[in-house]
């Protein structure tokens, strides 16, 4: 599934792409994504030009000239992408719309169809259907006292926490196992037994994982081009996720790979520990958190 960089990569590519333009026609395929796309939508979009281009967590939102705000997900499998109105169009492609008179086209191609798109007609709108979503903050500049307070408040590990989009949007699974690998952190410790030095290390992650995949433009695995139809890069860089068997590039211990939060998740045994070690009074070094299985 597209997270956070891979929607930012398409996001900044279809703003010099989209921006100015005007919807001219819009066609919506037989087969209906994960939320039914409405006719009406098609009449309310006609002729409406392309003011700005958003991210908000894993969503796009389009913001048209007259309130009306287009907001897509990607889904799994998901593509919006800029192409010339004589270029084929791929399988699976369920919306067109056509660009300033056949000067080219936005198309949502989605194989799995677990991606959506949405008309609504005001920014209000759209921001009460994030809050009644749950969406939490951006990742980006996150209060510290916000962050050490959601895991001091919850007995779920770090790795469900992360994948959660009510306390932080926009990281998924490939993100969170880069982000606890950097920060030297068991995917499966306990979130209120961090100590708030560890809680700012892992916030401080998060973000710099972040930032670096979208310097490479995403991770391309599978389905996912940019709004350019251009791959990513980030996958030639990654430390844990997919790297079951390898040698860590820390210190060579293999990566292991275990099921949490229902997801394959990846990490170093030796890098990031189960166990946390401290000293009592008289010196002697006791362990805490979880038990070695």
């Amino acid at each position: 599934m597209p997270e956070l960089p891979e929607v930012e990569t398409v996001v900044r590519d279809l703003r010099p792409l989209l921006v100015g333009r005007r919807f001219t026609g819009v066609w919506a395929g037989p087969l209906a994504l994960r939320k039914p796309w409405t006719r009406g939508w098609e009449r309310r979009l006609t002729g409406r030009r392309v003011e700005a281009i958003r991210r908000r967590g894993k969503w796009i939102v389009a913001e048209m000239e007259r309130g009306d705000r287009l907001v897509v997900h990607l889904g799994m499998t998901g593509q919006l992408t800029v192409a010339p109105a004589e270029a084929p169009t791929k399988p699976h492609t369920h919306l067109v719309f056509d660009l300033d008179e056949g000067a080219g086209q936005l198309r949502f191609r989605d194989v799995r169809r677990f991606g959506s798109a949405t008309l609504f007609q005001a920014d209000e709108d759209v921001e009460a259907f994030f809050r009644a979503a749950g969406l939490g903050p951006e990742p980006f500049g996150l209060d510290a006292a916000y962050w050490r307070q959601r895991l001091a408040a919850t007995a779920r590990c770090l790795k469900a926490v992360l994948l959660d989009q009510r306390v932080v949007a926009g990281v998924g699974n490939i993100y969170a196992d880069e982000a606890l690998y950097a920060a030297r952190l068991h995917p499966a410790r306990i979130a209120s037994g961090m100590g708030a030095r560890e809680a700012d290390r892992l916030r401080r992650a998060v973000e710099t994982v972040l930032n670096r995949a979208i310097e490479r433009r995403g991770s391309s695995i599978r389905d996912y081009v940019g709004g350019a139809g251009q791959k990513g890069e980030m996958q030639t860089e990654f430390r844990a996720y997919g790297r079951t068997g390898e040698p860590c590039p820390r210190c060579g211990a293999l990566i292991e790979r275990v099921r949490l939060a229902g997801r394959s998740t990846h990490f170093c045994p030796v890098c990031q520990k189960k166990e946390v070690h401290h000293k009592d009074k008289k010196g002697t070094k006791k362990s805490h958190g979880l038990k070695k299985s």
